[in-house]
């Protein structure tokens, strides 16, 4: 249950705080309100992030002995970063990620989508099919981050290949031949990693110049690459299918009736590419009348605490502009909240503002499909047709 069922299983009854075994028999407290959600999120004294990028399959000795051949390492840098270091390196982040940095992207990003749109929609008049995530949504996240924090040129397939190995290496339920084959994956990628890291500017040299480690780094790097882009095409892909079965939003969208901003919080909040997140409870504690000894997996039900009865009037319909909306949890709160936020709302507004025509009088061939996963959605297609 614990991997199995999330998309199917959001709306139904549950307890604010059930524990839930996972594939391999270890229990986990499962947090579904979305203030005690927001709760521990803002604790991270009593609810540390530490386990945050842990393999929720452990790991086999083959797959560990392959990614130490490639030195392989994850150090605390941000997202599962309880020490003092973590400000300093976030900080660094967000200055790369600086939302004036990130406004200045905007009009290379639109014209970008503008000309696949054009291009997109020929395809739809002549009847053909199109895959709106392989040739839309799928990499221009990366495009934009790579300006950002100056990565240098790289074949756009193999970082995407490896962003959702490392995805699933981590977060999925998997046998031992399939975690060898994702370790080798993850791992050359990591060597190349590396050897940017030691020589790179932008991100890479102001981590150096602060004096941080190698493996800090290309440890800060490696989640960029992951959670820096692969979430926001997720997301775009799950948007845009969503919008699909808007037809009043979209209407709303033409007549400048509905804002692009309300419908990208409106999807942030209904169809977050981050279902869950997790967090370790450093001491026995409480949660919800449930008690948490210390050392236990707390999962946060993001997807489902967005639905929260409690957050909006009408939690699982899409009304974007509705009292509640903007109050997701889809970046997080508190300390480790999504530095990237303003990122994937800018990417998320132009794919909205420059798209969404594409999908009036379109029929969905093949909606987006979802592997078991823990945490992330990583949809593999979305294709349409004109009607």
């Amino acid at each position: 249950m614990l991997f199995r069922g999330w998309g199917e299983s959001v709306d139904w009854r549950w307890p604010d705080v059930a524990v839930v075994a996972d594939h391999v028999g270890v229990d986990h407290v499962v947090v579904t309100r979305h203030a005690l959600v927001r709760q521990v999120l803002a604790d991270p004294v009593t609810w540390r992030p530490d386990n945050a990028l842990d393999a929720v399959t452990p790991v086999p000795v083959a797959a560990l002995r392959v990614l130490a051949g490639h030195r392989f390492r994850l150090p605390p840098t941000l997202a599962n970063n309880s020490s003092a270091s973590h400000p300093g390196i976030r900080a660094l982040v967000a200055e790369a990620l600086h939302p004036d940095r990130v406004a200045a992207q905007q009009p290379w990003l639109t014209a970008l989508v503008r000309r696949r749109v054009v291009r997109l929609a020929a395809a739809l008049d002549a009847g053909e099919p199109v895959d709106l995530y392989a040739v839309l949504a799928a990499d221009l996240p990366l495009l934009v981050l790579a300006r950002l924090i100056e990565l240098p040129d790289a074949p756009v397939d193999a970082v995407k290949d490896f962003a959702r190995a490392a995805l699933e290496l981590f977060w999925a339920p998997l046998d031992a031949d399939r975690q060898l084959a994702l370790a080798a994956e993850v791992g050359r990628f990591h060597t190349v990693l590396r050897e940017f890291a030691a020589t790179g500017g932008g991100l890479a040299a102001a981590l150096r110049a602060d004096g941080h480690s190698p493996d800090v780094v290309v440890g800060a790097l490696f989640f960029l690459l992951v959670a820096g882009q692969e979430t926001t095409s997720q997301f775009l892909t799950l948007l845009l299918h969503r919008l699909t079965a808007e037809p009043e939003v979209r209407a709303g969208l033409r007549a400048g009736t509905v804002a692009v901003a309300d419908v990208v919080e409106e999807g942030l909040r209904l169809e977050p590419p981050i279902v869950t997140w997790r967090r370790v409870a450093a001491v026995d504690a409480t949660l919800g009348g449930t008690a948490v000894p210390a050392g236990t997996s707390v999962v946060l039900w993001l997807a489902r605490a967005g639905r929260d009865p409690e957050l909006v009037p009408e939690p699982t319909r899409f009304r974007p502009g509705q009292r509640g909306s903007r109050r997701h949890l889809a970046f997080g709160a508190g300390t480790h909240r999504c530095v990237g936020a303003q990122l994937a709302r800018m990417e998320a507004a132009v794919v909205v503002a420059e798209a969404a025509p594409l999908l009036d009088g379109v029929t969905v061939v093949r909606p987006p499909w979802c592997p078991d996963n823990l945490t992330f959605r990583m949809p593999d297609a979305f294709v349409v047709r004109r009607r």
